[in-house]
């Protein structure tokens, strides 16, 4: 699952082992049954059917419908897969505008606070409180979406987390030094930039630390930053979304003004990565085909790294002020005209546990949402070594960094994000396409973005 880019937050749920006992919901034998009257005053049972809603490629619908199946057949309770590969966000609004909402599936992190907020979804924190079985803290602190305390609408349906993937063949080549693993040993943004340079070739084969350099005629590049995953550089530099009391334009402050036009140097000053032009022009297997050197991008790309034949690292993401890693994930929710709560709950825990999803965790897609999935070496041999998708270094470049040090997203946790990207987003692009300064671009919606601005979720 690609979660969206910039301010998403990519993003997906966890939970229970398959063993949890499901005979307490759903009645003896652990499958969910209602009753009704007949005419000769006897019952009838009726099985219970879950709609659940998931977008995602060909695997990811295969894992999910895979799982779905295992759960039907552990539950009794009947699943109907729901896989909407495009406009999912429209057509899931049209079914709630016309009370045919699913049970539960993924939901964008924008549409889940605001549907959450209006009431259109279950508050889950009484189904954890009553679930003897569930531990809330058993899961990652990062992945809850809340509205305000004691209204909990769900978790991500995975973690993604960022950092450096690189084609190791050719740093090595060009003699520069492998990325670092761990966040006490991150590149400062000098020695970055210095690498990126070198490996940054014009046509005639001069790097871009040679005088003679021709940065109109770029054959290769040392870096393939995509500008909107920019947060872990506002993060990193002191400054965020909002000012931290949530009253304030935080990327309108010296700090995030500062490291958003550092990236937009690294296109227009130093000529190491591709503007939104020039990228346009890059083959999807940049890396494979040695047209970029680098790249800043998040876990799923894994899952397609590992089809393709090349030599894939993985370093932290280099450092401003402190060493971080940017965390995506868009929620799972549980819509409230649900009929069938307590099984809903059910299946939202199944889907959250990685071993019904670990095709998805193991292939590189998805990062677990378990805290013991990235703490206990048998579960951590399960998805984040020796395999293609998860290559020397991983478990520190990417998971014990997002553990240790992820940041999540405003998508998470920032009220009105819309509208107040409505806003942003036209106003960086002028960044990203050199048309403006990132000062000049952020002072000058300040005073309509601050209207705007009513602080942090959950708090």
């Amino acid at each position: 699952m690609r979660i969206s880019k910039f301010f998403a937050g990519v993003a997906l749920p966890a939970l229970l082992a398959v063993t949890v006992s499901l005979s307490g919901c759903s009645g003896s034998g652990g499958s969910a049954q209602s009753e009704g009257g007949t005419k000769d005053g006897g019952n009838r049972e009726e099985k219970v059917t879950l709609k659940f809603a998931f977008w995602g490629d060909t695997i990811e619908k295969k894992t999910v419908t895979d799982a779905l199946k295992s759960f039907e057949q552990k539950t009794g309770i009947q699943v109907e897969p729901m896989h909407i590969p495009a406009d999912y966000l429209t057509k899931l609004t049209t079914m709630v505008a016309g009370n045919v909402a699913p049970d539960l599936g993924y939901l964008s992190s924008g549409a889940a606070l605001s549907w959450g907020k209006d009431g259109k979804l279950l508050n889950l924190a009484p189904l954890i409180e009553e679930d003897k079985e569930f531990k809330k803290e058993d899961y990652l602190d990062q992945v809850w979406y809340e509205i305000e305390p004691g209204n909990t609408i769900g978790m991500s349906t995975a973690v993604e987390g960022y950092g450096l993937m690189y084609n190791k063949d050719m740093l090595l080549e060009a003699g520069v030094e492998l990325p670092p693993t761990q966040a006490d040993k991150a590149w400062d943004w000098d020695t970055f930039i210095e690498y990126a340079k070198k490996l940054t070739l014009d046509d005639q084969g001069r790097n871009a630390l040679d005088p003679n350099f021709n940065p109109n005629k770029i054959k290769q590049f040392g870096l393939q930053y995509d500008p909107y995953n920019m947060m872990a550089a506002v993060v990193s530099n002191g400054g965020n979304f909002l000012t931290e009391d949530g009253k304030g334009f935080g990327l309108a402050k010296p700090e995030a003004i500062d490291a958003i036009q550092k990236l937009a140097d690294l296109m227009y000053v130093h000529h190491v990565s591709p503007t939104p032009l020039q990228t346009k022009s890059l083959p999807d297997m940049a890396l494979q085909t040695k047209k970029v050197a680098m790249t800043v991008s998040g876990n799923w790309a894994l899952q397609a790294f590992a089809e393709q034949d090349f030599n894939l690292g993985v370093g932290v993401l280099p450092k401003l002020m402190k060493s971080n890693t940017l965390l995506d994930g868009a929620p799972t929710v549980i819509f409230k005209s649900t009929k069938h709560p307590k099984e809903a709950w059910m299946l939202y825990k199944y889907m959250a546990d990685p071993e019904s999803v670990l095709p998805l965790i193991e292939g590189g897609l998805w990062m677990p949402l378990k805290k013991e999935w990235y703490t206990n070496p048998d579960l951590i041999n399960k998805w984040a070594s020796g395999n293609k998708a998860h290559p020397e270094g991983y478990t520190d470049a990417y998971m014990k960094q997002t553990i240790e040090n992820g940041i999540r997203t405003p998508g998470f946790e920032v009220k009105n994000l819309d509208k107040i990207n409505a806003l942003v987003t036209p106003a960086l692009d002028l960044v990203w396409t050199g048309k403006k300064s990132a000062e000049e671009a952020l002072k000058e919606i300040e005073p309509k973005v601050q209207p705007l601005i009513e602080g942090y979720y959950g708090k």
